[in-house]
């Protein structure tokens, strides 16, 4: 029995990430001809075209879309193993993370977790990109190295996950608004004008479920994208933002925080990341100090 070239895997993961013969000749270094027929030898081998023309470009079949995961992690795999195990040395660590967070999570845990990689891995960069959807594409193509968030139905049921804390919702107004003082009840609550945070652009949110199942309706006068816009309308109106407490505690400095009158559902924040990125020595260490930080804030 003949074996199959296991270089092809490599050629495979490269042709499929990258969708173009072309690309994936520059970046494996090869001629374009000498791409076309390791695409020809893996037509052959795998039984399926892979990629079929559409227009001017490329598209992977349904085979491709279905090997597409599974080839990326064995050729992790494969490298990773076949790497020599080397010695983290933080003091000379020069790297770059990207990392994709919701609004509020730099604000409150950026000065910590910055302090820490100064002081461990001077020569660490950590860019942090807005995250806009629970789409987990840019984890699996490594154009980001983690995320944090709440775990959705969208998220692949290949990345990995760890829960960094539990949040709960709040009220929060600006200072001398009529709910700063006196006993909150749901009916003074959903009597207010509030603005509602939604990513997707809802006109309802969790609030509303809660104040249905009593009989309770609130106005909402504007809907929008983040914890941060709907702290900064509320700072200077009359309008209540309700955001997760833990999350965005230093975007309600000098405001007025109140207990919700009903219970809400609580939020669990999670960090996430591909397997592949699992025994990266520098990847482990830098999931380790988001968690230490984030662990100190709960406890402090």
């Amino acid at each position: 029995m003949s074996l199959p070239d296991l270089n092809l895997l490599i050629t495979l993961d490269v042709l499929l990430a990258e969708g173009s013969v072309a690309r994936a000749a520059r970046r494996l270094r090869l001629s374009p001809s000498a791409m076309s027929r390791a695409l020809a030898r893996l037509r052959e081998t795998t039984g399926d075209p892979l990629l079929v023309r559409a227009g001017r470009g490329l598209v992977p079949t349904p085979r491709a879309l279905e090997l597409r995961e599974r080839v990326s992690v064995l050729v992790q795999e494969a490298l990773a193993m076949l790497r020599p195990t080397e010695q983290l040395e933080l003091k000379q660590l020069v790297r770059t993370f990207t990392l994709r967070t919701s609004d509020g999570f730099v604000e409150n845990f950026g000065p910590r977790l910055i302090a820490r990689l100064m002081q461990e891995a001077p020569h660490v960069r950590l860019n942090f990109v807005q995250k806009l959807n629970k789409d987990s594409t840019q984890l699996r193509n490594g154009t980001v190295d983690l995320e944090t968030g709440v775990i959705g139905e969208s998220t692949s049921p290949e990345i990995r996950t760890r829960m960094l804390f539990r949040d709960h919702f709040t009220g929060v107004v600006r200072m001398g608004h009529a709910l700063s003082e006196g006993a909150i009840t749901p009916a003074r609550y959903a009597a207010q004008k509030h603005v509602l945070v939604s990513r997707r652009g809802d006109d309802k949110g969790v609030m509303d479920e809660a104040l249905a199942l009593l009989g309770l309706e609130r106005e909402i006068i504007t809907v929008v994208g983040g914890f941060s816009a709907a702290l900064a309308l509320a700072r200077a109106s009359d309008l209540v933002a309700t955001v997760p407490q833990r999350h965005v505690g230093n975007l309600c400095d000098g405001m007025q925080r109140f207990a919700l009158p009903f219970p809400t559902p609580q939020i669990s924040v999670s960090m996430l990341w591909h397997p592949r990125m699992d025994a990266d020595p520098a990847h482990r260490w830098l999931r380790g100090c988001i968690w230490e930080v984030c662990s100190e804030s709960e406890s402090a």
